[in-house]
């Protein structure tokens, strides 16, 4: 596929963690370069991307994404805390809950779904499964009471999920950087929810597997960035069209603000996560990247002007 062809595409990334310090030019606590998020916006524009929507992982992070949605019309936010990090509810449920009502209602036009929330099984150090399913089931109701939909978390722990949204009927959302089965799959997509796939989707032979089998009108996608990255190691590696591949890259202490951070995941890496799912499902990619686009809007954006 040509380039000139494929700038005509028109993406949605659906999870872009635009708060991480990493765009702020820090790395474990220590300061590598200037804060470059504009430049990296660019970048995501010039790719093609029509809209980003931060990912909430937090009170906190939730009210910094709404910050820098309200920065350009083309980006927005959700708002909600991440299973790993329930803990937060502990000290003031009610409070918190409050507190993240409040931030959607300041939110009103940027805020377009509740999370990232749900269970994470594989990281249990963090937060205990009780408390997890405690404050995941609590959120459920912000998106009732906004007619949000959800933006799920989902590792190792899609029977607990699943158990817990069949509870609540009637909800509706993606369930983002989906590694399952396709059978889990099949239950979600059978309650209404959208499968997000992005780099961590596509690792393995089985992961890719499982990508060719999914309805086409049920996929969303995203990069997770910073994170998720598709890596030479990873199973989907080899379907990425070589004018998607990163050419201007540098490592974060030789820093330049038009080249991209090696292992730092950008919005503008959709493109390579498209070229994947295309190739293994054997689709055209400009016409299964326009259905993917119209996907995004009917969830996110039906009852906007947006």
């Amino acid at each position: 596929m040509s380039r000139k062809m494929s700038n005509l595409r028109r993406f949605i990334d659906i999870g872009a963690n635009l708060t991480d310090l990493m765009y702020m030019g820090m790395y474990n606590n220590s300061a590598k370069h200037e804060a470059d998020l504009e430049q990296v916006l660019k970048r995501s524009w010039d790719a093609g991307l029509k809209k980003i929507i931060i990912t909430g992982g937090n009170l906190v992070e939730s009210e910094k994404a709404l910050n820098i949605a309200k920065t350009d019309e083309r980006l927005f936010t959700t708002v909600g805390c991440h299973p790993t990090r329930c803990l937060e509810f502990e000290e003031n449920p009610t409070k918190y809950l409050s507190d993240l009502k409040e931030t959607v209602q300041k939110g009103a036009g940027k805020v377009v779904a509740i999370g990232e929330c749900g269970l994470d099984y594989d990281r249990l150090q963090f937060c205990p499964k009780e408390i997890q399913k405690k404050y995941f089931e609590l959120q459920l109701d912000l998106s009732k009471s906004f007619n949000l939909p959800l933006f799920l978390h989902c590792r190792n722990a899609a029977e607990d999920l699943i158990e817990i949204l069949h509870k609540h009927p009637g909800l509706h959302g993606v369930v983002h950087s989906f590694d399952g089965t396709i059978k889990e799959a099949e239950q979600f997509m059978e309650m209404n929810f959208f499968i997000g796939l992005n780099g961590c989707s596509l690792k393995t032979s089985q992961n890719l597997d499982t990508v060719s089998k999914l309805p086409c009108d049920k996929i969303l996608l995203e990069t997770d960035c910073p994170w998720c990255e598709i890596r030479p190691t990873h199973a989907g590696f080899s379907f990425i069209n070589k004018d998607n591949l990163a050419t201007s890259v540098t490592k974060k202490e030789k820093w330049k603000p038009d080249h991209m951070v090696k292992g730092r995941n950008e919005p503008n890496n959709i493109r390579q996560v498209l070229d994947v799912i295309a190739s293994v499902k054997k689709e055209d990619p400009d016409k299964l990247c326009e259905l993917i686009y119209e996907n995004t809007q009917k969830l996110f954006f039906a009852n906007t002007n947006n």
